[in-house]
């Protein structure tokens, strides 16, 4: 019932917004509100590794389905096309990506062995089996395959990161609890086998989801920690000689305050980087609830044009909350905390986030409207010292940067390109007048100097018009090679305009304005600049031009659900240096 009201309903507000958009368009002008950001430009917060930006490859096999919809095709490790063209740009465009190489069935993998190949025994793939706590029988993966991930990895520049099966030689109880030892011997295989073949690794990672209460299996925090201090005598040990040794990475699960607590300090001097994993926007599914439907249809009403094709209207409406954006910060802060209070040189990562989990949901999770959740959280995750964040995934389920069967881009994988090429690792503290609604983050940028800004305005109607006030004890503003330091602490754009500093020395900025295209929230492709973002015939990825302001005066526009990068050359504070 709840269904049909939901159909009828939606349909009944598309077909008035269809009718009368035209003629309202005409009359309706979205209200403009002025808001005043402040950057401290002194010293940076926080600040990323050089690579932050990462995606994972997942070993999910064609069967693998949910809710009746199998999304996943061949994009798994084991049998993605390693050749297409699309793929190759795609990756080499963002180069250096990180990509961590991990997932549920990750500790339901065997690696095959030179043994293996000497005796011809069998490789197996997964196969279907709703009696195993994962869904499917053990895997494997042959040396043959690694050989050429590690080929693509070479010849697209990626940083890498492996997850390694964490389950073998345990036995499973009946509450799910992990009982033993690690048996590390086959993973040996595979580590010696990298290293002999000088295949560069970043990071080896142990083990996926089994922290806490786990996903299908969980083990104990202090075997977690002791099978840590394991791997690093392996590791020790086969790369002894070598100038540098992968990180070790763990546990890649989901945050719990107590376990992480007891993992951390256990594993304080095995441990590097400490990953959690992140899909607060919940399952997938579509879930219709009355109330829901009713606040969905308003908003829908109200010109947020979110398309009525079986969306799950909790997922939207999440997406566009900043108070339900703002609840992932309290992990963020308490893993650091963690971290620090622990005497650790360890560093925090997210090892894996798609948003919504169950492979998230088709034209969701893979559409426009997933830009806000995802760029929001890389700049949270980076506000908190977060030294890298891995996004589910590169290719495959519903949430991946490229389309799983045509490998073409999504929204996301622009907004991953845009992070990579502007945003440095410095974090800085900014501050805004107006409600959560503008989410505003600031980072020294990339290249050149400067700074960059990053505007996501979740407001439907709202046009904004940024004024923008930097704090860096010293101004050097520079045009045309020349430059002139002003020794006022706050430089704010407004007042150049009225006299207090020469505009003359003043230079140009770049902004790369992202919108759905259409309007329509749900659309997986994104204009840049008014233009529509698509590979050529070749599978080139298209260039990303910026919008040239030459007045570094005028206000920052941002128009209501879109997205800004502004990157300023000419600001060069102290934080940056």
């Amino acid at each position: 019932m709840s269904y049909v009201l939901f159909i009828l309903l939606g349909l009944g507000c598309f077909l008035y917004v269809l009718i009368h958009d035209h003629s309202l368009a005409s009359r309706r002008k979205d209200p403009t509100t002025t808001v005043n950001v402040f950057i401290d430009g002194t010293k940076p917060i926080a600040e990323t590794d050089d690579v932050y930006v990462c995606a994972t490859l997942d070993w999910w096999p064609p069967q693998k389905c949910d809710y009746g919809t199998c999304s996943w095709g061949r994009a798994s490790l084991l049998n993605l096309d390693l050749n297409n063209r699309i793929l190759l740009n795609a990756v080499n465009a963002i180069s250096p990506l990180k990509i961590r190489l991990g997932g549920t069935l990750q500790d339901n993998v065997r690696y095959e062995t030179s043994n293996d190949v000497v005796k011809g025994r069998s490789c197996g793939q997964f196969t279907k089996n709703q009696s195993h706590i994962f869904g499917f029988n053990q895997g494997c993966m042959s040396l043959s395959r690694w050989d050429k991930l590690n080929a693509f990895f070479k010849q697209t520049g990626v940083v890498v990161t492996f997850g390694l099966n964490a389950l073998t030689g345990r036995t499973i109880d009946s509450s799910g609890e992990a009982v033993g030892a690690w048996d590390s011997s086959n993973a040996e295989s595979l580590i010696r086998h990298t290293v002999d073949n000088n295949y560069s690794i970043h990071g080896w990672e142990l083990g996926n989801e089994l922290s806490a209460k786990g996903v299908g299996a969980r083990i104990a925090a202090y075997q977690y920690a002791a099978d840590m201090k394991v791997l690093k005598d392996l590791v020790d040990e086969s790369y002894d000689g070598h100038e540098t040794k992968p990180l070790l990475i763990g546990p890649g699960g989901f945050f719990d305050a107590n376990w992480f607590t007891e993992f951390v300090s256990k594993a304080r001097s095995s441990v590097q980087a400490v990953t959690h994993h992140i899909y607060n926007l919940g399952a997938g599914v579509i879930k219709f609830v009355n109330a829901r439907i009713k606040s969905f249809i308003s908003t829908a009403c109200a010109h947020i044009s979110v398309a009525l094709s079986g969306v799950n209207p909790d997922l939207v409406e999440k997406i566009l909350d900043p108070s339900y954006l703002d609840g992932e910060a309290g992990v963020f802060g308490n893993l650091q905390r963690i971290i620090n209070s622990s005497r650790t040189s360890a560093v925090a990562w997210v090892g894996e986030a798609g948003g919504a989990y169950n492979s998230g949901h088709d034209l969701v999770t893979n559409a426009f409207i997933i830009s806000f959740w995802y760029l929001d959280q890389l700049g949270m995750a980076a506000s908190h010292n977060t030294k890298t964040y891995c996004r589910q995934s590169l290719i495959g389920g519903n949430y991946g940067l490229l389309n799983t069967t045509s490998f073409h881009p999504n929204p996301d994988y622009y907004s991953a390109l845009l992070w990579h090429r502007l945003m440095g690792k410095q974090v800085l503290s900014m501050s805004s007048s107006w409600t959560n609604k503008l989410r505003a983050y600031a980072h020294c940028s990339k290249q050149p100097q400067g700074i960059t800004l990053l505007f996501l305005n979740l407001d439907g109607k709202t046009r904004l018009q940024v004024s923008i006030s930097i704090e860096t004890g010293l101004i050097t503003l520079q045009h045309d090679g020349s430059s002139c330091t002003y020794k006022d602490k706050r430089i704010h754009y407004s007042s150049l305009r009225a006299g207090k500093l020469d505009k003359t020395v003043g230079s140009i900025r770049e902004e790369y304005h992202l919108k759905a295209d259409n309007g329509d929230l749900q659309s997986q492709t994104v204009q840049l600049n008014g233009k529509a973002l698509a590979v050529n015939s070749a599978g080139e990825i298209p260039a990303l031009e910026p919008v040239i302001v030459m007045d570094l005066l005028d206000p920052v526009v941002v128009d209501p659900l879109s997205i800004v990068f502004v990157q300023i050359s000419s600001i060069a504070a102290p934080a940056c240096q």
